[in-house]
């Protein structure tokens, strides 16, 4: 049996540029972080191959399967196929968050899902390969509307800078943060779930289709990167890190319709009333979780002003995607 841990992630600046559609042109740019959050995936042999059915595979519906080919879950079904796995196996998931909250969760399981097929397998997969084979599944084989970076940001952990490349490739550059700035800025980063679900890669299909006419902006938010990471690595005036948010999200709400709404911008507006130096909704857009930078001082004031919204505490998280348990049994 394997389990693997994998972070979801918080993106700060520069998402949307990570679209083939804008990195075809010009070289897209991001700055997340991964957080200390995780989807957990285990993979297990059935006992002397005793099983009712060849293919055992548990999320939100329960699957009994006797072929690759009918399994309903993506993901799963396109990984077994990549790593032409065909003997009978279990697969089980659980995770910190729900899904479709702006945090990379299925790009999170895509890549721990590959760890532990790679390490049930004896073979110990690179960060860059997971990530790439990861993206490769979810945008290349099933045709979904998203980009690369939740990918790496989940493999590779920490604070990094990834660049999209034409040619497909991504560099990937940590950022060498000053550690009294991180841990600053950490304690002043809040996350809020608006419990407003919604599947990215239709909104994400929207901004595709607009990249052209909204070149500009994302010229702009991709140009935010600089800014922000020399202030993680100096150290000066953390609170521009709010600031840098703030004018990320102004940008990225005029790209289309469906990033935000009334009610998302409600809650943005009585944050900011109540003390947020600024923030942004995570993810595509249209619901999930809206991070916030506040001063410890307004932190009481603003999560009375979101209330009902729950806020999730965090930290970063520094090790990417990990195997937390191996038995070869």
């Amino acid at each position: 049996m394997i389990i693997s841990r994998t972070p979801f992630r918080v993106s700060f600046v520069g998402g949307g540029t990570d679209l083939e559609s804008y990195y075809a042109v010009r070289d897209g740019k991001v700055l997340s972080t991964a957080i200390d959050k995780y989807i957990y995936v285990c993979v297990k042999k059935p006992v002397h191959n005793i099983a009712e059915k060849k293919f055992r595979v548990v999320w939100s519906h329960l699957e009994y399967k006797d072929t690759i080919d009918e399994i309903e879950h993506p993901i799963v079904r396109e990984a077994l196929r990549m790593l032409k796995i065909d003997h009978p196996l279990e697969v089980v998931t659980f995770a910190d968050v729900p899904a479709q909250t702006g945090l990379g969760s299925s790009s999170a399981f895509a890549v721990g899902l590959l760890h532990a097929l790679y390490a049930l397998q004896g073979e110990a997969a690179t960060k860059y390969r997971l990530a790439e084979e990861a993206a490769h599944i979810e945008i290349n084989v099933l045709g979904r509307n998203i980009g690369k970076q939740d990918h790496f940001a989940s493999s590779y952990g920490n604070l990094n800078v990834f660049t999209f490349h034409n040619n497909d490739r991504v560099t990937v550059d940590p950022v060498f943060y000053n550690p009294e700035c991180k841990r600053h800025v950490e304690n002043r980063l809040m996350l809020f779930y608006t419990e407003l679900k919604r599947d990215a890669s239709q909104v994400l299909k929207e901004q595709r289709d607009n990249t052209e006419a909204k070149r500009s902006v994302l010229d702009a938010m991709c140009d935010l990167v600089e800014p922000l990471r020399d202030v993680f690595v100096h150290g000066k005036n953390p609170a521009r890190v709010g600031e840098i948010l703030h004018a990320n999200w102004e940008l990225k709400r005029s790209l289309t319709g469906s990033i935000s709404s009334t009610e998302i911008d409600e809650y943005y507006n009585a944050a900011r009333k109540a003390g947020a130096v600024g923030g942004k909704l995570l993810g595509a857009g249209g619901g999930g979780f809206l991070l916030l930078y506040v001063e410890p001082e307004n932190q009481g004031r603003v999560t009375e002003a979101l209330r009902p919204l729950c806020p999730l505490p965090f930290r970063f998280d520094d090790g990417g995607s990990r195997i937390t348990y191996y038995d070869e049994r």
